[in-house]
Formats: structure tokens, C-alpha cells, sequence
């Protein structure tokens, strides 16, 4: 690969996993989801919004969904913060959430803060849904259409999303036990563990809090400080964000990436292993299949390769697969219909994970030497 590819692979090795996950999908056009424990989740939206204007350079909006929230208040939480007081808006408390120093600030309405624009709203580049799990099911059909066509209409009126455009879904692991149908319209899932600490959060916290004057960031975060070799690290690297143009970059060269006949035999034995996986109820989509192809080649730039090798297949399928699956009720279970015990078949299921799963059909694939 070129000098360039090389920088930009050299780049990438300083994410953080939720950077790169963020960059994996802006550089595949796709969306994601990313789970954290409920009580991290408000630490994941702020080091969500800060990756987003520092690593980035894109603008972010956040909705706090509710079952109350209606497909109006989403809509009008989505513009980026140009036209509006602030992005972060939870529509379960009906205040601004961010920043905290004027949280006493109401909402609004849409006719006060779009009076006197001099151009029309525009849809932030990344929307975090935090608890979107929670909201009406008009309000998810309302959100997989801006996922799915990138405009959002309201009032009469059609609202593009910008070329380079995210959804995340901030969800807490508690609620997302149960896969459901739409969850195959987002392309990877990441859980967030407490161990694997926000950099960008504890950079911040060295320095007095842009949230809150009076207050230390040191109240808001619970991971450790970060090391002063990291902290070196990221701060020579935050003076070099990825643009847009190393996003388009990546883009190429992802389609560029070299997939032999060898590795894409193992990637489909992949696919048809966890099609035909006897736990896995409600199989595997075409969406999943096509979504395995488009990370296992956006993948290797980033590791400065111009192929594609088995082990990023691999490690593509345990980011493509967990959400996706849905471990089979015992009494659904094939060998069942064979005559094995309801009771045996439920001892085997106990504890079983769909990242359990996936391991599994690694295992029984053979990778190409």
C-alpha cells in the first residue's frame, strides 16, 4: 500500500473500539449499535459526542428516547446544532441536557428556533438514539427510514442527511437480551465495558470541564486516568483528525481490497454454518451476509493490507453476528422433533450467548492456509 494508505492505517491503530467502530461505519455508510451497562450509558453519550467534533469533525445530536416519544419530537431533535440551542434533548425530561449549565433552558418550539434562518435545517452528520429500544414502534419505523434513505420528512417538508451520515443506537445490555427484526438493519454491534475506559472523557478530565465551569470532570467519570503515555499519544494524535476525505480515502481502498477465491469460500461456509446452526432461531439474512462482505473488506485498509485475509473474516462475523441472533426456545429446537428431551436441550441452552455462538461456528469453519 501507499504512503498515504500507511498513515491512514498508522491512524486507526490509535482508535479507541468505539472510534473505530464509528469510523467503520462512516467509512461503509452503514449504522450501529453499541451497548454499555445502564449506568455508563450517559458516559458513552458524552465520549460519544466528543469522538464525533474532535476525531471526526462531524456534528453530533442526541435523542433520548422514551415510550413516550413522538416522531415529532425526534424529528426536531435530529439538526445539527447550527439551528438549534443544543442537540442533546431528552424527550422524557423535556429540557436540554447538555450542557449542564443550562439545563434550566426550555425547549423551543420549532417555529422559535428556525425563525430568522438565513438556510434550512440540516440533519447532524451523527445521531446517538440512546434507549431507542423504548420508543414506539411509529418511532423506529420513523428512525430505519432515515437510516434507510438518509431524508427525514416533517412537515410536509423532505430534510437530507449529509454525505457522510450515522445512526447509533446507544442501548444498555440489560435490554438487548432479545434480537428483534430491525436489529438487521445496523451494521455491527459493540458492547462497551467500564474496563476498556473512555479516552476521550479521561483527556478531558486533565483539563477544566467544557460542561460545567464549577465542576470537575472528575465527578462525571468513573474510569481511572489515563496513563501519561496515552495521553501523550492522544493528544499528538487529536491534532490530526480524520476528515473527510481520509473517510473517502478508506472507502476506495476498501473496495479496492483484494478477496481470493479461498477466503471467500470460508466466508461463505461462515454464512452457511450460522444459517443452519441448531440454536439459532429466525437464521441469518442476506442483509447479514452482504453486511459480513462490506466489513471484512472495509477492515483491511485499516490493518494496511490490500486483502483480505481469513482472520478478518473472522473477526468481521463477531461483530456482524451477535445482534442478529436469536438463541432458539428449547422446545423449538431441531433435534426435538427427533425425540430428545425438552429438559436436556434446555440444560444446553442455560447461559448460552449468541457471541457463544458465534465462537462456535468459527470453530467448526476451517479457515484457508
Amino acid at each position: 500500500m501507499g504512503g498515504e494508505s500507511d498513515a491512514l492505517a498508522d491512524k486507526a491503530q490509535e482508535l479507541s473500539d468505539i472510534e473505530l467502530a464509528v469510523l467503520l461505519c462512516l467509512v461503509t455508510g452503514e449504522h450501529c449499535i453499541i451497548e454499555a451497562d445502564e449506568e455508563e450509558l450517559d458516559n458513552v453519550e458524552r465520549e460519544l459526542q466528543l469522538i464525533c467534533a474532535g476525531t471526526f469533525e462531524l456534528q453530533c445530536a442526541v435523542v433520548d428516547f422514551s415510550e413516550n416519544t413522538t416522531v415529532d419530537e425526534f424529528s426536531s431533535a435530529i439538526f445539527a446544532d447550527d439551528y438549534v440551542l443544543s442537540p442533546v434533548y431528552d424527550t422524557r425530561k423535556e429540557e436540554l441536557l447538555f450542557p449542564p449549565a443550562v439545563t434550566s433552558i426550555r425547549r423551543p418550539s420549532l417555529s422559535q428556533r428556525w425563525s430568522g434562518l438565513s438556510r434550512p435545517p440540516k440533519i447532524a452528520n451523527v445521531i446517538v438514539g440512546k434507549h431507542l429500544n423504548l420508543a414506539q414502534q411509529q418511532v423506529q419505523v420513523q428512525v430505519l427510514e432515515l437510516m434507510r434513505s438518509k431524508h427525514n420528512r416533517m412537515n410536509d417538508i423532505s430534510y437530507a442527511a449529509p454525505e457522510h451520515f450515522l445512526f447509533i443506537a446507544l442501548l444498555s445490555t440489560a435490554q438487548m437480551r432479545r434480537p428483534v427484526p430491525r436489529n438487521d438493519h445496523f451494521f455491527i454491534s459493540h458492547i462497551h465495558s467500564v474496563e476498556d475506559g473512555l479516552t476521550n472523557l479521561e483527556l478531558r478530565a486533565d483539563v477544566q470541564s467544557p460542561f460545567d465551569d464549577s465542576a470537575s470532570m472528575s465527578s462525571i467519570i468513573r474510569s481511572p486516568p489515563p496513563t501519561p503515555s496515552a495521553r501523550s499519544r492522544r493528544t499528538s494524535f487529536k491534532q490530526m483528525p480524520f476528515s473527510g476525505t481520509d473517510i473517502d480515502t478508506l472507502k476506495r481502498l476498501a473496495a479496492e481490497a483484494r478477496l481470493s477465491p479461498d477466503v471467500r469460500a470460508y466466508l461463505h461456509n461462515i454464512v452457511v454454518f450460522a444459517r443452519t446452526h441448531r440454536v439459532v432461531a429466525w437464521g441469518i439474512s442476506a442483509q447479514a451476509t452482504r453486511h459480513l462482505y462490506a466489513l471484512s473488506r472495509a477492515l483491511a485498509p485499516l490493518h494496511g493490507l490490500d486483502y483480505i485475509p481469513p482472520s478478518l473474516v473472522a473477526l468481521a462475523a463477531r461483530k456482524v453476528y451477535p445482534h442478529r441472533i436469536l438463541i432458539v426456545k428449547p422446545e423449538d429446537e431441531k433435534s426435538v422433533q427427533w425425540g430428545s428431551s425438552v429438559q436436556a436441550v434446555a440444560a444446553l441452552l442455560e447461559g448460552l450467548t449468541p457471541k457463544d455462538v458465534v465462537e462456535e461456528i468459527l470453530s467448526s469453519v476451517e479457515p484457508p492456509l
